[in-house]
């Protein structure tokens, strides 16, 4: 690995990341939140929180309050179940992606009224603006259709019109890549990319990353990512 792509990427092992085991839900922190504080990992760009969790059968967020967020979901295994104040329901099923814009303010649950576990990384942008409606969506992405290649889930900008709608200067990308394979990713100077493989093993210009590794990366120079074993890889691009 040479100098140039160590100083432009940080790995964050799995293990290294901050842990809550609270019975119904097993998370990891990415960054700072809740009782996890760490003063190095505050943020990356415009993205404040990403968190792995585990949410068990039959149990889930009870109603709570958000402002001033976009808060994106990204179901791997099983589905969650969305409630709001705005009377939005909806159930998003493995592979698929919701999500919500707090705005001047919502009260939401999530529940998974499933008889398995479901895993999803929850993701949270700081918006371009505070304010604003609040408003939900969500929308099937099959695997499928994104073998071999990144594709845009969520957006900020409006020329990614097949993605669902976010208010920040951020876009949302996933795909999957045969052991193997590889995929390059070119971001603008002065963008911040973090980069998880939800499963499977990858190499990112060179450097392992196992599954539920994260990657922060400073964006202006084309990355490279390598499946080792058939892999699925989620990437937030942000200001």
């Amino acid at each position: 690995m040479s100098t140039n792509t160590a100083s432009r990427i940080e790995r964050r092992p799995f293990a290294s990341l901050g842990h809550a085991d609270h019975g119904w839900l097993n998370a990891r922190h990415h960054f700072s939140f809740a009782d996890y504080h760490d003063p190095d990992r505050m943020s990356w760009g415009k993205i404040r929180v990403w968190n792995d969790d585990e949410i068990a059968a039959r149990s889930g967020f009870p109603p709570h309050p958000h402002a001033d967020m976009e808060i994106i979901t990204y179901v791997r295994q099983g589905a969650i179940t969305h409630q709001d104040s705005l009377g939005n329901k909806g159930r998003t099923e493995a592979g698929d992606v919701q999500v919500m814009s707090a705005g001047t303010g919502i009260r939401h649950a999530e529940y998974n009224l499933e008889d398995e576990t479901t895993t999803l990384f929850q993701i949270w942008v700081i918006p371009r603006a505070r304010g604003g409606s609040p408003s939900w969506g969500a929308k099937p992405f099959p695997r499928g259709d994104r073998s071999g290649k990144l594709a845009v889930l969520a957006s900020g900008y409006e020329d990614d019109a097949e993605a669902l709608r976010i208010r920040a200067d951020a876009r949302l990308l996933g795909g999957t890549v045969k052991a193997g394979d590889s995929v390059t990713y070119e971001s603008a100077p002065g963008r911040h990319l973090y980069l998880v493989p939800a499963t499977g093993r990858i190499e990112i210009d060179g450097e392992a990353f196992e599954a539920r590794d994260g990657a922060a990366i400073i964006g202006g120079q084309p990355i490279t990512i390598t499946a080792i074993e058939d892999s699925e890889i989620v990437l937030v691009d942000s200001e």
